[in-house]
């Protein structure tokens, strides 16, 4: 990993700069794994719109893209974090309503504690509400799915984008309690099965359990109509494996 100097010499970013994330070099000599690694550290130090965002562009690229083509109108992020990606989503669903492919955009944002995203998205866009909906909720929570059913709007298009605390009971709750909001066509993005990657794990300190709950998961009746779409990997890295499903019927 390499630091990016300044014209002038000094290591001290320019105030437009301070919110870039850390440059990562590589040569072409070195091994995917060593890239893998600094990208991992690094993406976490990225931000978006003067928010913290810890999503790698090429998995961003992909939703832009699945968002376009299954024409969604309602992100469902299981997930919150700083409020980023909210902010993220709902800037999409505005640009695909420009191109009127969408219509009445909206995220739904989940969260155990909602606090921090709240903030964030009040000091970067205090107006969030009119798209963006905060719910406070353990993903866990057998009565969450029906809450959320009555914040979406009838005939919504869904996106569900799982990104809570990548465990397995997590997982699998998030699976079998949101799965019914995609329609066919659509997509449900299981994030960071990387961390039952051996390979792509950057610390033993981070969790297990979310490709062994979408394994599971899959041979049940309620996957039936999903399909696990490893071609939309297709920016030859990402934090999914696995990870990207279709409804397909």
């Amino acid at each position: 990993m390499a630091a990016a100097a300044s014209p002038t010499g000094d290591e001290t970013p320019e105030p437009a700069e301070a919110e870039l994330p850390p440059v990562v070099s590589v040569e072409l000599t070195e091994d995917v794994r060593s890239y893998w690694l600094a990208r991992v550290a690094q993406h976490t130090l990225d931000s978006y719109a003067g928010v913290r965002l810890s999503k790698f562009p090429e998995d961003l690229r992909m939703y832009e893209h699945l968002l376009w083509l299954s024409s969604a109108n309602v992100v469902i992020e299981i997930g919150a974090q700083f409020g980023a990606s909210a902010l993220w989503f709902r800037d999409r669903l505005r640009a695909l309503e420009q191109y009127g492919r969408v219509a009445g955009g909206r995220v739904i944002s989940i969260d155990s504690n909602i606090g921090l995203a709240r903030d964030e998205l009040a000091r970067a866009d205090p107006g969030y509400a009119e798209q963006i909906t905060l719910v406070e909720a353990d993903v866990r929570d057998p009565a969450l799915p029906a809450r959320v059913t009555g914040l979406t709007p009838v005939g919504s298009r869904c996106f569900v984008v799982e990104d809570s605390a990548h465990t397995y009971d997590t997982t699998w709750a998030a699976l079998t309690g949101f799965a019914q909001f995609v329609p066919v066509g659509g997509f449900f993005v299981v994030e960071d099965g990387c961390v039952d990657v051996e390979e792509m794990r950057l610390t033993e300190t981070w969790p297990r359990g979310v490709l062994p709950a979408l394994d599971d998961w899959l041979a049940t009746s309620q996957a039936a109509g999903f399909t696990v779409r490893r071609d939309l990997e297709r920016y030859g890295i990402s934090c999914h494996p696995r990870g990207f499903l279709q409804r397909t019927s």
